[in-house]
């Protein structure tokens, strides 16, 4: 099972290792998943790290090693997800992530989010970090 990680939820597991976000990483390194995300999204993982938790740097670092950097979405992905509606910021995201038909978008975003989760868009569900390792965990 494929999941593509938002930059909240890679921020999150940097930031708490006893929280839902890190389970997804040790699923993973438990064979259980693969994790992906855009670039986009790393290096928003990246700058927020960087500006609110500097001293969770090194964390960020390593749990990066498990998650493979997919290549931005042709503009015709993002065009249709800022329709859903998505704000212009997330649209690339969701757009990678449908682009390479992962299984599962996993995002702590409920604003910008909240009104997809659970919907399955091209065969991608999306869902909050916790449903998604319940999902996998099964």
């Amino acid at each position: 099972m494929k999941l593509f990680l938002d930059a909240n939820v890679i921020f999150t597991a940097a930031y708490s290792a006893q929280g839902i976000s890190r389970g997804l990483f040790r699923m993973a390194a438990a064979g259980k998943c693969s994790l992906c995300t855009s670039a986009f999204a790393h290096e928003e993982a990246f700058r927020n790290i960087h500006n609110k938790a500097l001293q969770k740097l090194a964390d960020l670092t390593i749990l990066m090693n498990q998650v493979d950097i997919l290549p931005e979405p042709h503009p015709k992905w993002v065009t249709w997800a800022t329709a859903l509606p998505l704000v212009q910021k997330d649209a690339p995201v969701l757009a990678a992530a449908l682009q390479r038909k992962v299984d599962i978008f996993v995002t702590g975003d409920r604003h910008d989010f909240g009104h997809l989760f659970g919907c399955v868009l091209h065969g991608v569900k999306v869902l909050k970090p916790e449903d998604a390792l319940e999902t996998v965990g099964r």
